[in-house]
């Protein structure tokens, strides 16, 4: 990762993308709202309060390499592209076929080709690379932290995932994992194998 984030790199990442490219024809007219919209198939797309809490939370850097679960739109996976820039990576992953093939399309609008989403692989939760993630942004809640997610974070990486109805911070260092919570959101559940999509 190269640089830092500065404070309103997450306000204006968000303002740089229209929220509606990324939502359904009938949510057209409500892509200002601040609050969650539907996307088909059981899923959302997420409160954009919620959702720069959550980024900034993340405190995503130039040059990262970040993997986004849960991509549901796509929304969220455009915002981290604008965040680590071409020099950077983001990957989102979705369990539905449907919505990533979706958000696949609406990502490609957006002039960001080191950014990608692809559908989840079976049974698997997250993406793993080696060298794991400098950052994870877990969109769905279960109901205790996922191992499989912490063991894809890089040493110093981030994860900001919701454990139930809190959010957490969950940092690497070498072999320690330090955990806090910031505040109480409601998400859709993580759904699929226990603990993951």
């Amino acid at each position: 990762m190269t640089g830092a984030a500065q404070p309103d790199d997450v306000a204006a990442a968000m303002a740089s993308l229209d929220r509606r490219a990324f939502l359904p024809p009938d949510q057209h007219a409500h892509a200002h709202e601040d609050r969650p919209l539907p996307i088909g198939l059981g899923q959302t797309c997420s409160q954009p309060a919620t959702v720069a809490a959550m980024l900034r939370l993340l405190d995503v850097r130039p040059g990262a390499r970040v993997l986004d679960v849960g991509a549901g739109s796509g929304w969220t996976t455009a915002i981290l592209a604008r965040l680590v820039g071409p020099h950077g990576s983001v990957l989102g992953v979705e369990l539905e076929p449907e919505l990533a093939d979706r958000a696949a399309r609406s990502l490609a609008g957006c002039g960001t080709p080191w950014a990608q989403v692809l559908p989840a692989q079976p049974g698997v939760l997250g993406w793993p690379r080696p060298g794991g993630y400098d950052r994870i942004l877990c969109s769905a809640s279960p109901s205790a932290l996922p191992d499989a997610l912490v063991d894809q974070l890089a040493d110093g990486g981030r994860l900001v995932i919701p454990v139930g109805e809190e959010m957490w911070l969950v940092v690497r260092d070498g072999d320690r994992v330090r955990r806090s919570t910031h505040g109480r959101y409601r998400f859709v559940p993580l759904r699929g194998r226990p603990g993951g999509t």
